[in-house]
């Protein structure tokens, strides 16, 4: 039988403990320490990867000035029956008489001023003889647009060409052997990835900030007809739009294009993917405009109860056909109502807005292969698609330059708008807006006037109202009857003949 002594264990116990005690408190610090000085490494590595990327991208970014022309009136000729509808309040209640105008009464005319105004922002070089990437809200309407290199050159670019419905432009200096961007596959970005955003923030030259990318994919902010933004938090404000996102390999993914937050950066901004720029490029230095893929279908997304109502299992994802345009590619492929779409080219379809951007970024003509849904039973249909046409067309308005000529824009007359501005029971269409200087102007439309008849026709929405101006530009003028407040007036208007 063995004997235990229990007091020599327990000696032995406490001289174990004491010693473990005593490499533990050698050792600890030591292993604390190494790890600090590892983690302090690691950020002095990123550091520096972060100041190796900014040496190398920083001289194709470029700062960009553009100069716009701006026609204002030296005092407005629209009368407000209580005075300029922004106007401050104590002006209005301690100053001004609230007898009402007749909108037809003109004080003595005023010629109007001529003003230039200059927006700044950011651009990158594309290519060593001088082609440019920005954004279209930088340079739209630009009577003059200047660059500055980092080493002090300064051009007076060219517009090659600006695509509102992506917010793309491009414009190109006269110059060889520039540094250039070279231009990544955004397609493979992923979220988390470490992105750079350079550019002139507040007119600070070649401001560099850094972060993540926080999400891929949003849409639905109204800034351009085409949404497919790459989010970021890396810190992007005023003067940034037209800049590169860039990443570790120092390759373009993205123009930094709309932040959130009225004031500034609060950590969400949003970047055009490359890939989309890419190919807007490559069509405006061809051909000056951009042409996109049109099926001719109005779809929307697949949800689980609309996959339920359809007879599908609710997790089926893809697109369902609302309505078939006539004579579009689709109508010509056979494709109908109720018809659900869940691959498109190979690969599946998930929400509506992906769908809409990756139709759109095809060409014309091109021949694509879609597998439906119809009747719970799979079915392979074929295409070519046509071109995607304008805004105008689609909707019905009147084209761009028709506002423009006009010089006020319209839209249908609502029951709450009817009941803002005191129009109930008539029928017309409402002024939304007005250009300063315009004849619309000096003749006393002005934002809230009922536009009721054109040309002694009765207009009822902005649809009869465009195809009412579409004819009268046949006879070269539009006689107008308007109401504003309690008046009712003519107005002639004259157009471009037709």
């Amino acid at each position: 039988m063995q004997i235990v002594n229990f007091k020599q264990n327990k000696n032995r116990s406490r001289y174990i403990v004491i010693s473990t005690l005593l490499i533990l408190l050698f050792i600890s610090p030591l292993s604390v320490f190494a790890q600090d000085q590892d983690s302090i490494a690691a950020l002095k590595q990123m550091g520096k990867a972060f100041a190796t990327i900014a040496e190398k991208t920083s001289p194709a970014v470029v700062a960009l000035r553009a100069e716009r022309i701006v026609t204002q009136q030296r005092q407005s000729t629209r009368e407000w029956p209580f005075g300029e509808p922004f106007s401050d309040p104590f002006e209005f209640f301690f100053r001004r008489s609230p007898r009402q105008r007749d909108p037809r009464e003109q004080r003595a005319p005023q010629q109007p001023r001529r003003e230039s105004r200059t927006a700044q922002g950011s651009g990158f070089i594309i290519s060593p003889d001088g082609y440019i990437l920005t954004n279209n809200h930088m340079v739209e309407e630009a009577s003059k647009v200047e660059v500055e290199l980092t080493d002090g050159r300064k051009f007076t670019a060219k517009i090659i060409g600006t695509d509102p419905d992506s917010d793309v432009a491009v414009v190109k200096v006269d110059a060889e052997n520039l540094p250039y961007l070279e231009l990544a596959d955004s397609d493979s970005l992923q979220v988390g990835e470490w992105v750079l955003a350079i550019g002139n923030p507040l007119g600070l030259s070649h401001t560099v900030t850094a972060g993540i990318v926080s999400a891929k994919g949003r849409s639905g902010f109204g800034l351009a007809n085409f949404e497919n933004f790459i989010q970021t938090d890396a810190a992007i404000n005023f003067g940034n739009s037209g800049g590169p996102l860039i990443n570790l390999d120092a390759e373009v993914v993205g123009i930094n294009t709309a932040i959130v937050g009225a004031g500034g950066n609060i950590g969400i901004g949003f970047a055009i993917p490359i890939n989309m720029a890419k190919n807007i490029y490559e069509q405006l230095v061809q051909n000056g405009t951009v042409s996109r893929g049109y099926i001719g279908i109005k779809f929307e997304e697949l949800t689980p109860e609309l996959a339920s109502g359809l007879g599908l299992n609710e997790d089926t994802r893809g697109i369902s056909v609302v309505e078939v345009m006539e004579d579009s590619p689709a109508d010509k492929a056979g494709l109908k109502r109720y018809d659900v779409i869940i691959e498109f080219e190979g690969k599946p379809v998930g929400k509506s807005n992906e769908f809409r951007n990756r139709v759109a970024m095809l060409n014309p003509g091109t021949k694509v292969q879609m597998l439906i849904l119809r009747n719970k039973r799979r079915k392979k249909i074929t295409l070519n698609l046509a071109t995607l046409p304008s805004t105008a067309e689609l909707t019905g308005a009147l084209p761009q330059e028709t506002q423009k000529e006009l010089g006020f824009s319209v839209e249908d007359l609502t029951d709450e708008l009817a009941g803002r501005y005191g129009y109930k029971d008539l029928s017309g269409v409402i002024v939304t807006s007005v250009d300063d200087g315009s004849q619309a102007a000096e003749k006393g439309i002005a934002p809230g006037a009922l536009i009721m008849e054109v040309n002694q026709q009765k207009v009822k929405n902005a649809a009869e109202f465009n195809e009412a101006i579409k004819a009268a530009k046949k006879e070269g003028a539009a006689l107008l009857f308007v109401k504003r407040g309690r008046y009712t007036f003519f107005v002639p208007l004259k157009l471009p003949k037709e």
